[in-house]
């Protein structure tokens, strides 16, 4: 009976569910404007409530994030940089409640929290030229790849971050958590837009690695109609890395064990009632 008892409540400390949100990015094309260019984003979730303070989250989240310097809060409309990028996040977060909270308790059915954790996240930046989509990363906008630039290396598409953030969860009923969080992720890429340095030489980018490279690195010729800017100008902050965000509202269900045998005696007791559905 103790065993069956046990793997009953360990069920019950369990929930599964989705999660319907927006994704955004703070980076070279948009330093400060939170929520700036947001896209649709979802996934899914799985959680264990620890106790009623602290449970671990796994989520698997998908979402696109954007960046133009023409648009609202771009950074420099002359610079004329723009991308877009897929990004696909893995996690692990620990979440604290602030009050006591359990899924479907009559007492302690709602708190806010905050969480933080690690995840591991692709990404691919992309633009559009001339009608068509160009993936940045293969081609070295910035030198990579070159041998007028060794100590440029080509920078990888999957990577760590730290997610943290806050959000709140309200008990619905005996089995359903509805809630909403917005959380942060700090990177340790400043290339989630392709923009980080300096312009490389145009020529040396024409010879060893495509025109079109070429093309996309300095895309300022095309407003201003000026010659390309000088090998060696700013192109970005390489000392900031580049952050994403998440955030949306979620829906859980608490997975329930199956009982049987003789804690079916046990499980009509108030005790044991108040135990998971009151505490």
């Amino acid at each position: 009976m103790v065993g069956l008892l046990a793997a009953s409540l360990s069920a019950q400390r369990s929930e599964v569910g989705l999660t319907l949100g927006t994704t955004y990015y703070l980076g070279d094309l948009n330093y400060r404007s939170h929520f700036g260019l947001t896209q649709p984003a979802g996934g899914l979730l799985y959680r264990y409530n620890l106790n009623p303070r602290w449970a671990l989250k796994m989520n698997a989240i998908y979402g696109e994030v954007l960046g133009d310097d023409a648009s609202s809060v771009g950074e420099n409309p002359s610079r004329n940089l723009s991308f877009k990028s897929h990004v696909l996040e893995f996690g692990a977060n620990m979440e604290l409640n602030f009050f006591r909270y359990f899924t479907g308790s009559k007492k302690s059915r709602f708190s806010p929290y905050i969480f933080g954790g690690v995840s591991l996240f692709s990404f691919n930046p992309q633009a559009e030229y001339d009608g068509e989509w160009y993936e940045l990363q293969p081609l070295g906008t910035e030198g990579q790849g070159t041998t007028a630039y060794p100590d440029k290396k080509i920078y990888a598409l999957t990577q760590v971050a730290f997610p943290f953030g806050i959000g709140f969860k309200y008990s619905a009923s005996r089995s359903i958590c509805i809630g909403a969080e917005w959380g942060m992720r700090k990177t340790f890429t400043d290339y989630l837009d392709d923009v980080s340095t300096v312009y490389a030489d145009p020529d040396v980018l024409l010879a060893e690695n495509t025109e079109i490279a070429m093309l996309l690195a300095d895309r300022s010729v095309q407003i201003s109609g000026e010659p390309p800017v000088e090998p060696g100008m700013q192109r970005g902050d390489s000392k900031n890395k580049d952050w994403y965000s998440y955030a949306g509202a979620f829906l859980t269900f608490k997975i329930r064990g199956k009982n049987h045998g003789a804690c079916s005696d046990f499980q009509g007791n108030k005790s044991y009632r108040d135990y998971i559905y009151e505490r």
